[in-house]
């Protein structure tokens, strides 16, 4: 995945975060007086199937077909069904990456909400995603992520992707995301702190 497909999908992703809390809130908060994201009410809880439900409708995840499975209190499972339009190589019917590691990145974040129990603003600091080998061609690939570690400023995660053995993944994720300062998150653009 190219830099700025994935700046553009985290973008995106952003815009459909800030619309589920629009919509599962009632905020009527103005974009232009918080610089394009609804503010963020206090003790905002975080329910992965509802989300799910959401967020695999609109943006990114909605595109490619993501869609969620399951979760329990620190992990999260969602799926991607193969596609012929996500296929890296028609020769092989092989998925591209680029699907795999929006299902994984998706799936590792949802788990830090997941274990926190409520929502709060995030930035990926770094995701890794070692490929073992390739998914099967018209299988569908499936994430399973937890976070392991939260702290007070960081979320420690990890996940793997298979395609219908957990035992035989097609790929290994581990990441670190950063826990944004919610009160910023909905400033006005050029508003100090």
């Amino acid at each position: 995945m190219h830099w700025q497909e994935v700046h553009f999908n985290r973008s995106v992703n952003a815009l459909v975060i800030a619309l589920w809390l629009r919509q599962g809130t009632g905020m009527d908060t103005k974009p232009e007086t918080t610089g394009g994201r609804p503010a963020i009410p206090p003790g905002l809880n975080f329910d992965p199937s509802q989300f799910g439900k959401f967020m695999m409708s609109h943006g990114h995840t909605g595109f490619i077909g993501m869609e969620y499975r399951s979760h329990g209190v620190n992990w999260v499972e969602l799926a991607l069904p193969w596609r012929k339009d996500l296929v890296g190589d028609p020769e092989t019917g092989v998925l591209a990456s680029g699907p795999i590691i929006s299902l994984l990145d998706n799936a590792t974040s949802m788990s830090v909400w997941a274990l926190r129990g409520g929502f709060r603003p995030q930035v990926t600091l770094d995701l890794r995603v070692d490929y073992v080998r390739a998914a099967a061609p018209g299988k569908t690939v499936i994430a399973w992520a937890e976070c392991y570690r939260l702290k007070k400023s960081m979320a420690f995660v990890r996940g793997i992707a298979h395609d219908g053995e957990i035992s035989d993944p097609v790929a290994h994720a581990a990441g670190i995301f950063i826990q944004v300062d919610a009160d910023g998150w909905a400033r006005a653009p050029g508003e100090a702190k």
